[in-house]
């Protein structure tokens, strides 16, 4: 009996051993799955003009603690974030519930809403998407969001889409730091001023794409193509015109807004910097008014085209119809089998009548072609 209480000891424990190794999995793999990346994309302490050294990257909260205790201003910079993710930093920093939402939840409308202690601005940026030849189906500009949160002592940026990317412009700004000492309103210039010049280079790129539909429309009927395929291609291209007047036209105002409206949260001398900007999207949006305006004349020109083209085809077959109503006229008189019809046993009845026939059919084409309908 010894012994076998012996051998239940020794196996009694490796059984309970085994079922905490080997877990309940049901048939399914239940190995680790890969965790999503961080929304946050850079995160950086400045104070004087320069990013402060770090040797690890550093939290959002590790950064607003350092900024509280010693100066200078917080940078974070986020992609996508979802709700829980921001929840942190919307704590740690004080932002508004109804800015949060409208950042994670994006598709929002370019805007500037002041709250008690920082700005949010909503920017859409806008990508030119290259193509060899525009299509009915081509797909122009590429829009994506850029939100900011700004305040006292820091900058918060949520970037949405594939475009748009600020690391660049990050860098470009920590060369420059008597601009950079100005603080966050000079990083949300900065951001203002990088979105409207990508306006100015989309809508250089659709004047060209503009130029060669007005090309393709005015110029004389190319071999092989079918009318009336240059309409699909404008309605696409007003389409496209359409979705960058959506990011161009509501950021007018919060840019004037920030250039002429003092500001606690704006430095003055970055203020001025603001009217350029400002300046900048008004050409940007009167371009775009004009490209609307324009395509809507090629596509009414196209379709007139079209209307003239479909007369003189009409014009063409008529005129072949009358030519040929004579021969069907004499044929059918001629075919009613009745026996005392004039010229029916006339040995040169048929050459006369065919003669006759040809003569009117020739004299009709000549007058419809001196008149112009062939």
């Amino acid at each position: 009996m010894s012994m076998i209480r012996d051998l239940r000891a020794v196996v009694r424990p490796s059984r309970v051993s085994l079922r905490k190794e080997l877990p309940r999995t049901g048939g399914y793999d239940t190995s680790p799955r890969p965790a999503r990346p961080s929304a946050v994309v850079d995160c950086a302490v400045y104070r004087d003009g320069a990013r402060l050294p770090s040797d690890r990257p550093i939290t959002p909260q590790e950064a607003m603690r350092q900024v509280r205790r010693d100066g200078g201003f917080a940078w974070i910079g986020l992609h996508e974030p979802t709700e829980a993710e921001f929840a942190g930093i919307a704590t740690e920093f004080g932002l508004h519930p109804l800015a949060v939402e409208d950042a994670v939840q994006a598709h929002q409308r370019p805007k500037l809403e002041r709250y008690d202690d920082s700005l949010f601005t909503v920017f859409k940026t806008v990508h030119y998407v290259e193509h060899t030849e525009l299509t009915a189906n081509s797909e122009v500009v590429e829009t994506g969001e850029v939100m900011c949160f700004t305040g006292r002592d820091f900058v918060i940026t949520v970037r949405h889409g594939g475009q748009g990317s600020l690391r660049a412009l990050r860098h470009r700004l920590q060369d420059d730091p008597e601009l950079l000492g100005k603080g966050p309103s000079a990083v949300l210039h900065a951001i203002a001023d990088h979105v409207v010049d990508g306006y100015i280079a989309v809508a250089d790129a659709l004047q060209d794409d503009i130029d060669a539909v007005e090309t393709d429309v005015f110029s004389p009927g190319r071999k092989g193509t079918p009318r009336g395929t240059d309409a699909g291609r404008i309605y696409q291209l007003k389409r496209e015109i359409l979705e960058f007047k959506r990011a161009v036209s509501p950021l007018l105002r919060p840019m004037q807004l920030l250039s002429e409206r003092p500001m606690r949260l704006v430095d003055p001398d970055i203020q001025k910097y603001f009217r350029d900007v400002a300046d900048h999207l008004a050409r940007v949006q009167e371009q775009v008014v004009g490209f609307d305006e324009l395509l809507n004349s090629i596509l009414q020109a196209n379709l007139a085209q079209a209307s003239v083209a479909q007369n003189e085809d009409m014009r063409k077959i008529t005129s072949w119809a009358a030519i040929i109503a004579v021969p069907t006229m004499v044929c059918g008189v001629y075919g009613m089998n009745f026996q005392h019809m004039p010229e029916l046993h006339w040995r040169y009845g048929y050459p006369v009548i065919m003669s006759i026939t040809v003569a009117i059919c020739l004299g009709i084409h000549r007058t419809l072609k001196r008149n112009g309908w062939l």
